[in-house]
């Protein structure tokens, strides 16, 4: 690396900020879309002229009846009119902008960075790698919607999670890294402490993808109580299909009791992480920041999912819902990084 050429490392750390923020407009953008059942609208990818809306009245008629097309119209929404297909039209347009503003977001300055070569090669790999993730993650996309596209109108729930799961990657890895790069070397915090910590960030992720799953089969609109699932604490209908496993996927009773219980082991694992941190005489303010952070953010995230669930999905709840357990990742990855920090990053 050329050090005298090379940008200043919080200047680095701010880009991939901006990034995360953007990351983090997506997946709001993109909860949004799936609560107003606006993903299925847009039924071709195209990265580039799709970038394009249609711009007259004669491109609005063709990209409707292609809309029209679909088993989703077909089977749902017969009785549509063009300007009702243009409200969900536009969510998901959004959604796929947005992904496309990231990209160039991301790569415009990767590329200059690289041309003046001012990163070096560790970090250029890093980035290298994000940047591949997000090109997944826009296939994962559309090979979600395709899933919607055939016989059943509804996105595969799995496919779902693996799209969601990504996003959620790769604002880690570029959070990660811009954390490295924001701060400077840091005291390691006791092994069992770390342990902690990366159990709960492991527990949020997989917490996340059941999240998905409830969401891919509407799960949240059945057992509208809390904490007894319709008077019962395990519901009777948990087994119900055969062979077991499908259960863990297509069935609503076991898909919302597992979110249930990975909602409190995530709540009981990071209060306890946070009074262990708080309680360390040896925590810095920066550990302790965090530490506050993520017990404030659990507990406002189980209220919101309960009231959701109470609710009966509103969709202004449950846009809450999901960028809340952003929210907690953020916290669950920022304390981590700043327990375990053992060395600076340079750019």
């Amino acid at each position: 690396m050329n050090s005298r050429t090379g940008p200043p490392r919080r200047a680095m750390a701010a880009w991939l900020l901006a990034c995360c923020a953007l990351v983090f407009a997506i997946v709001v953008v993109g909860g949004i879309t799936r609560l107003t059942h606006s993903g299925l609208s847009i039924v071709e990818w195209q990265p580039l002229v799709g970038a394009v809306p249609p711009l007259n009245e004669g491109e609005w008629r063709d990209t409707f009846a292609r809309y029209r097309a679909t088993p989703e119209f077909r089977l749902r929404n017969f009785d549509m009119t063009l300007e009702g297909f243009k409200r969900i039209f536009w969510w998901e347009y959004a959604h796929r902008l947005l992904g496309r503003v990231i990209g160039v977001a991301f790569l415009v300055p990767f590329l200059y960075f690289l041309a003046r070569r001012a990163i070096s090669r560790p970090i250029a790999w890093r980035l290298a790698g994000i940047f591949a993730l997000g090109a997944l993650q826009g296939a994962l996309g559309w090979f979600m919607v395709k899933s919607g596209l055939v016989d059943d109108p509804r996105v595969s729930s799995v496919r779902l999670a693996a799209h969601l799961g990504t996003a959620f990657l790769i604002y880690a890895a570029m959070l990660w890294l811009a954390l490295g790069l924001a701060f400077g070397m840091a005291r390691r915090a006791g092994l069992r402490t770390r342990r902690h910590a990366a159990a709960l960030a492991v527990l949020v992720f997989v917490m996340v993808l059941s999240g998905a799953l409830v969401a891919g089969i509407h799960a949240g609109l059945a057992y509208n109580t809390y904490p007894l699932m319709d008077g019962h604490w395990v519901p009777p209908e948990i087994l119900l299909l055969d062979p077991w496993w499908r259960n863990l996927v297509y069935n609503m009773a076991t898909v919302q009791f597992n979110h249930r219980i990975l909602a409190l082991a995530v709540a009981a694992t990071a209060l306890s992480l946070s009074a262990r941190v708080l309680r360390d005489p040896a925590a810095r303010p920066r550990d302790r920041r965090w530490a506050a952070a993520l017990a404030a953010a659990v507990v406002l995230q189980l209220a919101a999912g309960i009231s959701t669930l109470l609710l009966r999905v509103p969709l202004p709840l449950a846009a809450l819902h999901q960028s809340g357990a952003l929210v907690v990742f953020t916290c669950a990855v920022g304390l981590l990084h700043a327990l375990a920090r053992t060395r600076e990053l340079h750019p």
